[in-house]
């Protein structure tokens, strides 16, 4: 089992894909949600300059955000400044595409997206809106073609795990692993909790809050009903139903996997979802958690940190992991 980290895409996270390397983390994931972050391909480029071991990635590129060649350019610089160090993941968009106002994209799309992804990555002509688009790239101007960067599918429904098991090297999952694969990357979140500290306390709210706060998100975007079954979702649905309709999906992810906002905090107030949702537990509970992961089928944990200590979080997440 490898042990990941995933930030968002952003200059200050820079340190501390430096300090994952140096912790021993294997690859440091940047997410891809132009709204919400910064670009992902200029943080990763400084990312590679910084670091000297540790793989580097997307995670998850949303397809329809760039032109199919802009991002097979992009992925031969990242090869370039960090040879061997390169991976993708790509997938159907959650923040991506919902901070837009839009659903994810459909398989049938993603698939195509892959499909000439890599081909172009090959060095192979493929068509685009008519017309043919190949990497011309002249030498000293990218690594020579072919270019193999693993790809991984994030999927967990079997429409994606089709197009893992056609076109990936592997997927990328959330919640629960798939089975099966040789490469399942499973996102976690979470704090290790400090001795006599409880889920609701303020720094495991701000370290863990966040991500439990997703869940309302997603729900919410796939099901508004479904809320209000969650812990505080009766009031959180409220809040967020007041915003106009108009720039609603907008105040959906505002802070998305970086802080609170004051509806995600209220409705927490009642911590069993940041215990259900999140890995937030003693080291023991951290450790027995991704031990069932593995058993589960996951064969790296790609671990998202957040809150006002990262450089914490990163160290005892990999200390009751790997400890």
């Amino acid at each position: 089992m490898e042990l990941s980290c995933a930030f968002p895409a952003a200059v200050r996270h820079v340190d501390h894909a430096v300090l994952a390397e140096s912790l021993g983390y294997s690859r440091v994931w940047f997410y891809d949600s132009p709204a919400l972050y910064e670009d992902v391909w200029m943080v990763l480029a400084l990312a590679a300059d910084r670091t000297a071991r540790v793989g580097l990635g997307p995670a998850v590129v949303v397809p329809d955000l760039r032109h199919v060649l802009v991002t097979a350019s992009a992925i031969a610089t990242l090869e370039d400044l960090a040879p061997g160090r390169a991976q993708v993941a790509i997938g159907t968009g959650f923040t991506g595409r919902m901070v837009l106002g839009r659903p994810p994209l459909p398989w049938k799309f993603v698939a195509r997206y892959v499909r000439d992804l890599r081909a172009l990555l090959r060095g192979e002509q493929v068509e685009v809106d008519g017309r043919a688009v190949q990497m011309i790239h002249p030498p000293g101007y990218g690594p020579p073609r072919p270019i193999d960067v693993p790809v991984l599918i994030a999927a967990n429904g079997p429409k994606g795990l089709a197009v893992a098991e056609e076109l990936g090297d592997g997927v990328m999952c959330v919640v629960n692993p798939v089975s099966g694969w040789d490469r399942c990357a499973l996102l976690t979140f979470g704090t290790v909790l400090d001795d006599g500290e409880q889920p609701g306390d303020e720094r495991p709210l701000a370290a863990a809050g966040p991500a439990a706060a997703v869940a309302y998100h997603g729900l919410y975007a796939a099901n508004p009903d479904a809320v209000d079954g969650l812990p505080g979702g009766v009031a959180w649905r409220a809040a967020i139903e007041a915003v106009p309709e108009a720039s609603r999906h907008l105040a959906i992810h505002e802070d998305h996997l970086v802080a609170l906002t004051d509806r995600d905090r209220q409705a927490l107030a009642d911590p069993s979802l940041i215990s259900g949702f999140t890995w937030t537990g003693s080291p023991a509970d951290v450790k027995a958690r991704a031990a069932a992961a593995v058993d589960g089928g996951a064969t790296e944990l790609l671990y998202a940190p957040m809150g006002p200590d990262i450089e914490r979080e990163l160290r005892t997440f990999q200390q009751a992991v790997l400890g």
